[in-house]
């Protein structure tokens, strides 16, 4: 691809599709430049055409390659994998239907096929909603109004598919637990893909819509979370805004705040983290508490707030854990609540407790949640989700290696890593590696040398 015709070539279709001028683009990769620590970048409108010029074009030097693709939310590893101008590829896929659709029922239908078509690329470290497209996206959800009757000459669904569908994601949560993210995020597109077809083609009732609308969310809410796990955090973000758009279909803002939830979760544990925003999305689900049905949920809400104030270095972490208790103790039994919501506990509750107390800097006081979190009389099940499990023992080792128990340390992280075995996770790994490292500094101890060893 050394030469193209000029108006084809990757770049001007970046510049046409993002409305940017040769000049708006150099400013923004020379501001990218400087802050990667490259340096000053001149910024002459005329490089544009030397690059793009069809015969002898000019490559860019790589810090200008490495500072456009930041720019542009392409993975640096994708400029190092693919040469000059082939990674600019990555940059051309239009997001705009998951963004810019109308908040519509027919808007909501192409979101949904659309996601159910996503090509998953590795951009990873990327969060790809800004501050003003949260807030737009808020003020959308906050007043869609849900789906009417549809009568587009298929055949007449009723009650009991949208049962079976139910039944469907319940299990696709569990085999998520069980297997991990990568063996689900596939099956959960396909249900999507699924109930998306029986949505645009066939004819239902307004109850029948709204209940399939809340399980094309499930799914997209489903597919976005095992995204996140397998750390795609684009491609998570696309999946929770469409969840959330079948959500506002649905009419139930119960279904629209889980969606929420998982999508603040991606926001401050991306490796950017972006807690305001996390504090943001969640806000603007609270702001509809007295809608939301399940206590479970307003719970897992107060858990996210909890996390994000953490990783913002706000104490207000521990204020929103009494917040998440007493939402919990409101609540009815878990067989009257959500049954998504089967994996929220009182141990739940401790668990995030502990992380936020890590998070803050006070490893006692996290030994002192984590304790609480298996002893309570409604405990954290381990057997529920091992990988879950194996993310918070290796928080728990980490709070041990703050206070200087190496032996504390070497058999905790021991625990999580033989419950990681089998169940595909990136984020887990990634826990397990940052884990590793920092045992790594204390390597000369022989507990922790053999443990280094044993499970390189």
């Amino acid at each position: 691809m050394s030469v193209m015709v000029e108006d084809r070539h990757p770049l001007n279709q970046v510049l046409a599709l993002r409305g940017w001028t040769s000049e708006v683009c150099l400013r923004r990769v020379a501001a990218k430049h400087r802050d990667l620590g490259f340096g000053a970048m001149a910024v002459r409108k005329e490089k544009i055409s030397r690059w793009t010029r069809p015969d002898n074009p000019q490559t860019p030097t790589v810090p200008t390659q490495l500072s456009m693709a930041d720019v542009l939310g392409v993975h640096s590893r994708e400029v190092y994998a693919r040469p000059w101008p082939r990674w600019l590829l990555l940059a051309l896929q239009d997001d705009s239907t998951f963004w810019e659709s109308p908040w519509t029922p027919a808007g909501t239908i192409q979101a949904l096929e659309d996601a159910g078509g996503l090509v998953e690329l590795d951009r990873r470290d990327f969060l790809i909603a800004t501050t003003a497209t949260v807030a737009a996206v808020l003020a959308q959800w906050a007043t869609a109004e849900p789906v009417s009757a549809r009568s587009a000459g298929g055949r007449q669904i009723g009650a009991a598919v949208a049962d079976r569908f139910d039944s469907r994601l319940n299990e696709l949560r569990h085999l998520d637990d069980d297997l991990g993210s990568d063996h689900v995020y596939d099956a959960a597109r396909a249900e999507g893909r699924l109930i998306t077809r029986l949505l645009r083609d066939n004819t239902y009732s307004e109850a029948t819509g709204q209940r399939l609308h809340a399980c094309a969310a499930e799914a997209s809410r489903l597919a976005g979370w095992c995204a996140f796990d397998s750390g795609h955090s684009a491609l998570a973000e696309k999946h929770f805004v469409t969840s959330l758009r079948a959500a506002a279909g649905s009419g139930d803002r119960t279904t629209g705040a889980t969606a929420i939830a998982f999508w603040a979760n991606a926001r401050y544990s991306n490796q950017r983290p972006d807690p305001r925003g996390a504090l943001d999305l969640i806000d603007g689900a609270l702001t509809h508490r007295a809608d939301i049905a399940s206590a479970r949920v307003l719970t897992m809400l107060h858990i996210r707030k909890a996390r994000a104030h953490s990783i913002a270095q706000e104490p207000a972490a521990y204020r929103a854990i009494d917040d998440a208790l007493a939402a919990y103790g409101r609540g009815a039994s878990a067989d009257d609540d959500l049954q998504s919501m089967y994996w929220i506990t009182t141990g739940e509750v401790f668990q995030a407790a502990a992380s936020a107390a890590l998070s803050l800097g006070d490893p006692q006081r996290a030994l002192t949640y984590f304790s609480a979190a298996s002893t309570h009389h409604d405990p954290y099940d381990p057997h529920k989700e091992p990988r879950g499990t194996a993310i918070y023992l290796a928080r728990e080792a980490g709070a041990h290696l703050a206070l200087g128990d190496l032996d504390g340390a070497v058999d905790t992280a021991q625990r999580s890593v033989d419950l990681m075995g089998g169940v595909s996770s990136a984020r887990g790994s990634d826990t397990l590696t940052e884990l590793r490292t920092e045992l790594n500094r204390h390597r000369a101890a022989p507990v922790v040398r053999a443990f280094l060893a044993e499970t390189a």
